[in-house]
This record gives structure tokens, C-alpha cells and sequence, in this order.
């Protein structure tokens, strides 16, 4: 039987512990309202993607944290962002109008060339947006059960919070562009991200798988995604059309040029096509590890890395060469930098890479 004594003491760690609980819980900030925290470590912290901005380079990660570098990667700043969400992928169309996207479902759009950001959508938006625009459709087409899915769908998303990220960005111009996410997430906007067009009803995803990444080869816009995913625009039908895949694992980006295109992604997996997705040749890598992103160097070369940090060049047909590198490091991007060398983000921030 306690004494009065350990009671009383019993009762004091009690109300402390709540106490402590109830303080946590009153001085937590959501990361979608918390600005991203200015940081020395941050060109060393972990980095998910990187843009050309005109001369400059632009490179996005975790926390927030969004950095840009004057002199091909060799030194960077840190930019004033309104958000502490992860951020995914970063995309300039032109040298000062730049979007990056992020977990949390956020979208941010900067016009000084990545200096300083402003927050143009986030996961507590879409999923009234979805309800918004598919409802209306529902009710001027009641007969039209797919409105009333996706209006649904955008109900449930409102429901269950902002948690839904954005992996992808990319625009064709200073007006018209794409975020893609998880579950089939996609929205086009033609005003410069003022207003945002849920595309659910263009794309062909009936399963609703994850969209991991968009590119353009310059004269067709792709859409890669889990189980095989592979979609393509089609301007005459306004809309994303799924192509037959060559692979049922997951892709994870799609790098190249007009006439060509190759898409990549689990266990080292690669396919070219010259003739628009409508036929895909396997390109051996040697690997069994992930390919997380692709680029093209100065030489037009294609040149892809592991989530391990190997690279491969790709000159022409079907060979891949695996090019030794010492001190390997995961890459998340790639992109030639101004002065023709390449820079790599990864888990252990920025660094740059003299390519022969």
C-alpha cells in the first residue's frame, strides 16, 4: 500500500508529464507554416532536385531548404522559403520564373530567379479544389458517374489532411504547367500557377497509381509512374494517354531529346524508344540498384546515376558504360551546369562533377 508521500509524489510526476504533453502539443507549428529555417549545413544536407535557372542553378531538399549558386555549383545561398516541407522538384522555364513542389502536397513559385518564394498551393487546398471542380461537373452531368468518383476522391483527400506530396514539376512556359504526385495526383495550370485544373479525368491511371516523375524530350511531354507507368500527352485528345510498358516495376524519370526518349527506374532497369513509346528497346546497365536520375552532358550525352551513386553514358544504340568513380554518393539530380561540368544533388547535399 503507498505511502502519502509516494502518492503525493506520483500524483506531481502525473500532472507534469501531462503538463509537458500539453505543451508539446500547444507549440506545434505545422511545416506547411513554419518558413524553412536558414541553416550553414544546408548545401550538405539532403537535396531531391535541381533546375537551371539561366545561368543560375537552383537546388531543392529537405526542410525547405532551397538553395542557388552563381558560379556553376561550387558555392551556394540560401533562399527565403515560407514552408519546412521536404521539397521534391524544382522546374525554370525561363531564368526568373521557377516552381518547386513538395510533400504536404505544397507548390511554391518564385519570379527573382530562386531568391525568395512564395507558397501558391498546399495539401489543405487540393483536396477542395478536386471537390469543387469534379462537383460541378456531377451536377451538370448527373449521369456521369466518374464526376461523382472524383469528386469523391477529393472529399476523401480533404478528410485525411495535407499528406499527400508532390514528386514532380514541370512547366512549358511562364503560364502553362504540371505538378504530379502520389495516387494519381496531377494539375495543369495556364495562368502562372494562379489557378490550378485537376487532370485526374485526362489521365490515363484507372488504378490511381503514384506519378513519380514528368519530362519533356522537346517535342513530347511524358509521365512515369509505379507498376510500369507510362503515359504520354496527346495534344489532339487533351489529354495523357498510357503507352504499352516494357516493365511492370516501378519508373522512376525519362530523359531525352527529339525522337527519343528513355525512362528508368527499378533494379537498373532502362528502355529507349525512337518512335514515340510505341516501342521500347532494353538497354543494359549491369546494375541491380535503382536508376534515380538522368541528364544530358555538354557533349549530348546521356548520362545516368544510381541511388548508389554509379554513373552510366549512354553515346548511341543499345550500350550503356559504366564509368568508376571514386567516393560514390546516392544522386537524387543532375544537370549540366553553365560552364559544361556536371552538378549532382543527393543525400549528402551538392557537389560537382568534372565529366571526360
Amino acid at each position: 500500500m503507498c505511502s502519502y508521500k509516494k502518492y503525493r509524489q506520483l500524483a506531481l510526476g502525473m500532472a507534469l508529464a501531462l503538463l509537458q504533453g500539453f505543451a508539446h502539443a500547444t507549440s506545434f507549428v505545422d511545416v506547411l507554416d513554419q518558413p524553412a529555417k536558414a541553416s550553414a549545413l544546408a548545401v550538405s544536407s539532403p537535396l531531391l532536385g535541381v533546375a537551371r535557372a539561366g545561368e543560375r542553378l537552383v537546388a531543392v531538399g529537405q526542410r525547405g531548404h532551397i538553395l542557388y549558386s552563381d558560379d556553376g555549383g561550387k558555392d551556394w545561398q540560401q533562399a527565403a522559403v515560407p514552408v519546412s516541407a521536404d521539397l521534391n522538384a524544382v522546374s525554370f522555364p525561363s531564368a526568373a520564373q521557377g516552381w518547386a513542389v513538395g510533400n504536404d502536397g505544397v507548390v511554391l513559385h518564385s519570379s527573382d530567379a530562386g531568391e525568395t518564394w512564395t507558397r501558391q498551393l498546399d495539401g489543405r487546398q487540393i483536396g477542395a479544389l478536386l471537390v469543387e471542380h469534379y462537383g460541378a461537373l456531377a451536377r451538370a452531368e448527373p449521369a456521369n458517374e466518374q464526376w461523382a468518383t472524383l469528386a469523391a476522391d477529393g472529399q476523401r483527400l480533404t478528410e485525411e489532411g495535407a499528406d499527400k506530396p508532390l514528386l514532380d514539376v514541370w512547366f512549358a512556359n511562364e503560364k502553362t504547367g504540371y505538378v504530379v504526385g502520389a495516387f494519381n495526383l496531377i494539375l495543369r495550370t495556364d495562368d502562372g500557377g494562379h489557378h490550378w485544373t485537376p487532370f485526374q479525368d485526362r489521365t490515363d491511371n484507372p488504378q490511381g497509381l503514384h506519378l513519380n516523375a514528368i519530362a519533356s524530350t522537346g517535342d513530347a511531354l511524358y509521365i512515369v509512374g509505379e507498376q510500369g507507368l507510362l503515359l504520354k500527352w496527346d495534344d489532339p485528345g487533351q489529354r495523357f494517354v498510357a503507352l504499352d510498358s516494357p516493365y511492370q516495376g516501378s519508373f522512376f524519370g525519362a530523359v531525352g531529346r527529339p525522337g527519343e526518349v528513355l525512362v528508368y527506374g527499378l533494379r537498373g532497369h532502362v528502355f529507349r524508344s525512337l518512335d514515340g513509346g510505341s516501342s521500347w528497346t532494353p538497354l543494359k546497365t549491369g546494375l541491380q540498384v535503382s536508376i534515380s536520375t538522368a541528364t544530358v552532358d555538354a557533349k549530348g550525352r546521356y548520362l545516368l546515376f544510381s541511388q548508389a551513386g554509379q554513373m552510366l553514358v549512354h553515346v548511341d544504340g543499345a550500350r550503356l558504360t559504366l564509368v568508376p568513380q571514386q567516393n560514390l554518393s546516392p544522386s537524387a539530380g543532375a544537370i549540366k551546369a553553365p560552364d559544361g561540368s556536371l552538378v549532382l544533388v543527393g543525400s549528402r547535399g551538392a557537389r560537382v562533377l568534372n565529366v571526360k
